[in-house]
C-alpha cells in the first residue's frame, strides 16, 4: 500500500539509472492474470468515475468514486467506498465534500487521505484526511482556491503518506495547473515543495499518482513525460523509468512489487507501447507481467487509470472512462 515504507533512503542514482536503462524493452511480458467479477452493489447503487483506490493495512480496499457520475458537485451520493476482498461493499461516506475525488491513500492507522482534484465554489483544490468512520480530521489546501503557496494546490492529484506520518502530494494535472510536489508533516505543516513544469529531471508535467517503496524512495508516475521519476524524501532526483509506460496510476506492495497502470499509450500517444498495467520490481525496474487493456483495438483498450493490488497479488484497477473496478487472479 502506499503508506507502508521501513528504511531510510539509501541508493546510488547511477545505479537506478543503469537498472532501469536495461529493462526497458518489456513490451512482451507474459500475462498471468485473469479478470474475476468482483464489486457487489446495493440495488440503485452504481460506481462513477473511479481512479482513487489502495488497500488498507486490514486487507479492505478503498475506492474513491465520482458520485455514480463523472463528478461530486453537484449530488450527495457518497464517494468513498470501503468494500472487503471478496467485493461486498461494506461502508460509504464523504457526502457533500468532493468535487472531483481523484488520488487515494489509507494510512498505517486506517485513516483514508483523498486529493480533491478540482474546483467548484467552496469545494476541491485540496487534500483531505478522514477516518475509517468518514470524520474529516485535516484538510490542507484552501477549498476551492486554487494557488502555488505553501497553502494552497492547483488541481492535487494523488496523495501518499510517509511511516512517520509526513505528507506527500502530488500538485497538478497538466495544462496550466500545478506541477510539482508538496511536503508536510503529519500535522499539516508546510515543509518544502519540489518541481515545476518541465521534462528535465525534477521537472513535471502531469504528476499523477505517488507510491514508496520500501527504502523510502518516492515514486513519481509523471505522465505527460512518458516516465516515472525517483526521489528521496528531500525531494533529491534518483532516476527516471520509462520502461513501465505512460503511468496514470503507481502502486507499491511489500515486497517491492510495482503496479503501474497505462490508459492512454498508442501509436500517437507514447508509441511503441500498449496501454495495460505494467507489473515488476521497484528494486530493479524489470517489467516481468503485463495485463493488456480491455477491448479488441488495441489503440482505444479501456485500462483504468488507478491500481492497487492486495497481499495475495491480486490487482485491482480503478476505470475512469469504464466507471468501475476490476479485479485480476493469478491464473
Amino acid at each position: 500500500m502506499k503508506a507502508i515504507v521501513h528504511t531510510a533512503v539509501a541508493i546510488i542514482p547511477a545505479l537506478l539509472l543503469t537498472l532501469g536503462a536495461a529493462a526497458f524493452a518489456a513490451e512482451d511480458a507474459p500475462n498471468p492474470y485473469a479478470e474475476q467479477g468482483w464489486a457487489q452493489l446495493p440495488d440503485g447503487r452504481r460506481l462513477g468515475q473511479v481512479s482513487a483506490i489502495d488497500v488498507a493495512p486490514n486487507g479492505t480496499i478503498w475506492i474513491g468514486e465520482r458520485c455514480g457520475a463523472n463528478g461530486c458537485a453537484d449530488n450527495n451520493v457518497p464517494p468513498i467506498i470501503q468494500f472487503d476482498a471478496a467485493g461486498k461493499m461494506l461502508k460509504t461516506f464523504g457526502a457533500g465534500i468532493f468535487v472531483i475525488p481523484h488520488g487515494l491513500a489509507v494510512d498505517r492507522d486506517g485513516n483514508v487521505w483523498v486529493a480533491d482534484q478540482q474546483g467548484k465554489g467552496n469545494k476541491g483544490h485540496v487534500v483531505v484526511k478522514l477516518s475509517t468512520d468518514g470524520k474529516v480530521l485535516m484538510t490542507l489546501g484552501k477549498p476551492g482556491v486554487m494557488g502555488a503557496t505553501d497553502d494552497t494546490f492547483n488541481q492535487p492529484s494523488d496523495v501518499a503518506i510517509a511511516p512517520n506520518g509526513d505528507i506527500f502530494v502530488a500538485d497538478g494535472h497538466g495544462g496550466d495547473s500545478n506541477a510539482r510536489i508538496v511536503k508536510f508533516s503529519k500535522d499539516g505543516r508546510f515543509i518544502k515543495a519540489w518541481g515545476k513544469k518541465g521534462s528535465a529531471p525534477g521537472e513535471f508535467d502531469t504528476p499523477h499518482g505517488l507510491a514508496f517503496d520500501s527504502q523510502g524512495r518516492l515514486f513519481v508516475a509523471d505522465r505527460s513525460n512518458n516516465r516515472i521519476q525517483i526521489f528521496d524524501q528531500d525531494g533529491r532526483f534518483l532516476a527516471e523509468w520509462k520502461q513501465f509506460g505512460r503511468p496514470s496510476g503507481i502502486f507499491i506492495d511489500a515486497h517491492d512489487t510495482l503496479y503501474v497502470a497505462d490508459h492512454l499509450s498508442n501509436t500517437k500517444i507514447n508509441a511503441g507501447y500498449r496501454r495495460g498495467i505494467r507489473i515488476g520490481s521497484a528494486r530493479d525496474g524489470v517489467v516481468r507481467a503485463f495485463i493488456p487493456g480491455l477491448g479488441a483495438d488495441a489503440e482505444s483498450h479501456s485500462v483504468g487509470e488507478g491500481v492497487a493490488a492486495d497481499a495475495a497479488g491480486d490487482v485491482y484497477m480503478a476505470e475512469t472512462i469504464g466507471m468501475t473496478v476490476r479485479k485480476f487472479m493469478r491464473r
